[in-house]
């Protein structure tokens, strides 16, 4: 069985590096294993299904990047309970897919997943973003 995923805004990131560099800035060791966290306001009622799939980053109306969901818990904050995402400190780029943005998260069966950047052919990689994804559209890539 495939593990689900998950779609949420980059709120904040215009580009895949802004991304990049505010989640590289969040890293935290615990217990030995090295972490990133995201919040949201409700904790996912299929939780146990999103763990060991992915949250996928859509910046610009683009699904451009991924993180491993390691797992989920609630933490007090001074605005009330909210739910804390850990994520693999990993971000993966995506051959870009149009997406268009949402309020929180919605899931996202693996059949629906763009495949990583790093599996697809090198010369498409160096591509703009924008571009990447004006040919998937079109179903050119």
């Amino acid at each position: 069985m495939h593990p689900l995923h998950m779609t949420k805004v980059a709120v904040g990131c215009r580009t895949l590096a802004a991304l990049t560099k505010r989640q590289a800035g969040r890293v935290a060791i615990e217990d030995g294993v090295p972490l990133v966290s995201a919040w949201t306001r409700y904790m996912p009622k299929r939780a146990d299904e999103l763990v060991g799939g992915s949250i996928y980053w859509i910046i610009k109306h683009t699904l451009t990047a991924r993180q491993t969901i390691l797992g989920f818990r609630m933490a007090d904050t001074t605005r009330g309970k909210i739910c804390e995402m850990l994520l693999a400190p990993e971000v993966v780029p995506l051959l870009a897919a149009p997406m268009r943005s949402h309020q929180g998260w919605r899931y996202l069966e693996a059949a629906a997943c763009p495949p990583d950047l790093d599996s697809v052919d090198a010369e498409i990689g160096t591509m703009p973003p924008k571009m990447m994804r004006d040919l998937s559209s079109l179903g050119l890539l």
